[in-house]
C-alpha cells in the first residue's frame, strides 16, 4: 500500500474521540481485579478464577460486579458507536473493521451480563462448592455465567485479531498495527493456558495455575483495549 493510499484510508477510520474515551475508560475498569493485591479477598490469585472475586458469597463481590458491569458497558458503547460510524460512512465500511468492532461490542455486552450472572460460591477455593457444582446443585447462574464469560472472551479474541488485521491492511491505527501482532500472539498463548487449566480442573486434576493464566488473559485484553483507545485517539489527532 502506498503512502498516499494509506493516508486516504486512514481518513476513513472511525476516529471519534468518544470511541477512544469509552474504550479507554473500559480498559481501566477492566483492570479493577488488580485491587486484590491490596485488598484482603482471601482468594489465591494463582489458583482461582477472576470471576470468583465477584461471587455472591465474597465480601467484596459487589465491588467487583460493579466494576465488571462498568467495564462491559463502556466497551459495549464504544464498540457500538464505532460500528454505527462505519455503517453511516460506506467508504469506511471495511470487512475486517466491521468484524473487529462487532467483536468489541459482543465483548462489552457479555462482560456486562457477567456482572448480573455471578457465581454463588468459589469452586476453585471451596471444595464443597466444587462438589455442588459437579452435582448440578448450584444456581443456574453458574451455567449462564460460563456462557456469558465464553462469549465475552470470544468477542475479545475476534476484536483483537480482526482490528489488528484491519489496522495493518487499511493503514489505520498505527500503534495497533505496530504492536497488535505481539498482543495477538500473547493473548492466544494465555487463552490456550487458561482453557487447558480449566479442562484439567474440570476433570479433577488440580488447577494448574488456572488463576494466573486467566489473569494474564484478562490483563492482555485490558492492555489491548488501552492500545486500541490510544490508537483511535492518535488517529483523530492526525
Amino acid at each position: 500500500m502506498s503512502i498516499r493510499s494509506r493516508d486516504n484510508s486512514a481518513r476513513t477510520a472511525p476516529h471519534s474521540w468518544p470511541v477512544a474515551a469509552l474504550i479507554g475508560l473500559g480498559a481501566a475498569a477492566y483492570t479493577a481485579w488488580v485491587l486484590e493485591v491490596v485488598l484482603s479477598t482471601g482468594l489465591n490469585p494463582i489458583e482461582t478464577y477472576v470471576s470468583e472475586l465477584a461471587a455472591q458469597d465474597q465480601p467484596l463481590g459487589g465491588l467487583f460486579r460493579a466494576t465488571d458491569f462498568t467495564a462491559g458497558l463502556l466497551a459495549f458503547l464504544g464498540g457500538a458507536l464505532a460500528l454505527l460510524r462505519l455503517v453511516r460512512r460506506p467508504e469506511s465500511r471495511r470487512p475486517w473493521a466491521v468484524v473487529g468492532w462487532a467483536g468489541v461490542t459482543l465483548f462489552g455486552a457479555a462482560t456486562a451480563a457477567d456482572a448480573w450472572l455471578p457465581l454463588s460460591c468459589t469452586p476453585t477455593a471451596d471444595p464443597e462448592c466444587a462438589a455442588r457444582e459437579t452435582a448440578g446443585l448450584v444456581p443456574a447462574t453458574h451455567q449462564a455465567h460460563a456462557v456469558s464469560s465464553s462469549l465475552a472472551m470470544t468477542g475479545a479474541l475476534v476484536g483483537i485479531v480482526a482490528l489488528m488485521v484491519a489496522a495493518r491492511r487499511y493503514g489505520w491505527f498505527a500503534p495497533l498495527a505496530r504492536f497488535g501482532p505481539a498482543v495477538v500472539v500473547l493473548e492466544l498463548l494465555a487463552t490456550v493456558w487458561t482453557l487447558s487449566a480449566i479442562a484439567l480442573f474440570t476433570a479433577g486434576r488440580g488447577t494448574w495455575a488456572l488463576g494466573a493464566g486467566q489473569r494474564l488473559q484478562v490483563l492482555l485484553v485490558a492492555v489491548w483495549l488501552a492500545l486500541l483507545a490510544y490508537s483511535v485517539h492518535k488517529e483523530r489527532r492526525t
